[in-house]
């Protein structure tokens, strides 16, 4: 199964060693599908996480012997560059082509990871594209980016608003009450356990 995205960690190294959000699986690899789970922290207790989920379901996480924790910083569309890899979250816009929800900014060492266009859960409809900016232009509302993944080439719009992150340093002191998740997760008949928990901090919280 191909990554979406790979590692969100303290360092570079540990960067690649994690893979945080993933594409979906094939039909005949479903139990290894993994689940995302969004919402802010009740509680966190030695290997579990209590989470209130965005449906507003509070739900017990279980922390995978291998698990770790990593943030996301603020970013401005200014940041996005040619050359630069991103992933991008998006939706098919009424008038046509696609409108970004979020822009995810790849450290260098991670350019290539997840390399392509899948679909996404953040809304329905919506995609995670992973592909080098080929170029930015900016517009009346916000930029549109044109990116390029496998041969292809795609245009997606950025309006003015859009959440714009990079990669942070986190740790589990910062699993605090309140914090924002972003959780990737295989599902267990115990419930979610989670390897990967991308926390939000000073005042920025993952878009993803």
């Amino acid at each position: 199964m191909k990554n979406v995205f790979s590692a969100l960690a303290l360092g570079l190294t540990s960067i690649l060693s994690v893979t945080v959000l993933s594409t979906p699986a094939s039909a005949e690899d479903k139990k290894a599908a993994p689940i995302h789970v969004r919402g802010s922290i009740v509680d966190y207790q030695g290997s579990t996480l209590k989470v209130k989920t965005r449906e507003g379901e509070t739900i017990d996480v279980a922390l995978a012997d291998d698990w770790k924790v990593a943030g996301v910083a603020d970013a401005k569309v200014t940041d996005i560059k040619p050359g630069d890899f991103v992933g991008i979250a998006s939706m098919p816009k009424a008038d046509g082509g696609d409108g970004a929800l979020e822009v995810l900014i790849f450290p260098p060492a991670m350019k290539g990871t997840g390399e392509g266009s899948y679909g996404w859960d953040l809304k329905p409809e919506s995609s995670m594209t992973n592909a080098t900016v080929a170029d930015a232009v900016k517009g009346v509302d916000g930029r549109t980016v044109t990116v390029t993944y496998h041969g292809k080439e795609k245009k997606i719009a950025i309006p003015d608003g859009t959440p714009v992150v990079t990669i942070a340093g986190a740790t589990k002191d910062d699993l605090v009450p309140g914090a924002v998740v972003f959780i990737t997760a295989e599902k267990a008949a115990t419930g979610p356990i989670a390897h990967q928990v991308v926390v939000g901090k000073n005042g920025v919280v993952p878009p993803m």
